[in-house]
């Protein structure tokens, strides 16, 4: 496909992950991708890589602005950076509370409020948010994590409400369990690793974890021109944890 043919993408947390995948995907897709990254270090597929701490506004706006010097444009943005966290409600203090609300939630609004103004002058102008099905399905032992990531899904529909007029699309996606780093590192600490792993495989109703590159093609189709009527969306890429009840 050349749907991002002549199109700038940005995606935080690119580097890894379904980050690494989606900057993979949209350039065999045409796009040229800008990484931003805490490390970045240099993808193979990106046509630029600028490392970026999106807790902080001063290296956001320069990274932004840097995109659109070297690269010419910004047309879609992919808020993908984010960090994970364990434990019930009294687990973690105030201090990590604010640290993983500041990147997952607060990092995706000043990314895209340094791009609004690039972003109003493309003829296809997209944001697609990383969420996660906990955003509506309750899972043990994630409730600062679903916090963040509810918050990411309602700050989607909002910014697509806000920005419809401005020919923004704003979508979100919603990975179930997927097998990325972060998860691998989780499963590392766990007691039994096999005894955990079998357990994330087995709450989803297809049985195995989501792939990094089914999260990317959701994405790339959200972003893509092509998908030009899509906006205010939630799209699930979970295995069917949220909208398949099987019998035991």
């Amino acid at each position: 496909m050349s749907d991002y043919d002549g199109l700038v993408a940005l995606v935080t947390g690119g580097a890894s992950g379904i980050g690494a995948a989606v900057v993979r995907l949209l350039s065999s897709r045409g796009a040229q991708v800008a990484v931003l990254d805490r490390d970045p270090g240099d993808p193979q597929y990106a046509a630029l890589s600028i490392p970026c701490d999106v807790t902080d506004p001063s290296a956001v706006d320069s990274a932004v602005s840097a995109v659109v010097e070297r690269l010419g444009r910004l047309d879609v943005v992919v808020n993908n950076a984010g960090i994970g966290a364990q434990g019930d409600v009294a687990a973690n203090g105030d201090d990590e509370w604010h640290r993983v609300l500041d990147v997952n939630v607060v990092g995706m609004a000043r990314v895209t409020r340094a791009a609004l103004p690039f972003l109003r002058e493309s003829p296809s102008a997209a944001v697609v948010c990383t969420s996660s099905v906990v955003a509506v399905v309750g899972v043990p032992d994630r409730a600062l994590y679903s916090a963040t990531k509810g918050a990411v899904l309602a700050l989607a529909l909002a910014m697509a409400a806000d920005h419809v007029h401005d020919g923004i699309r704003v979508n979100a996606v919603l990975p179930g369990t997927a097998d990325t780093p972060w998860v691998g590192r989780l499963l590392e600490t766990a007691d039994d690793p096999g005894a955990a792993a079998e357990r994330l495989r087995g709450r989803q109703p297809m049985g195995r974890l989501v792939s990094p590159d089914e999260v990317a093609h959701a994405i790339a189709y959200l972003g893509s021109p092509l998908s030009g009527s899509t906006t205010g969306t939630a799209l699930t890429v979970d295995g069917g944890l949220t909208g398949l009840r099987l019998p035991s």
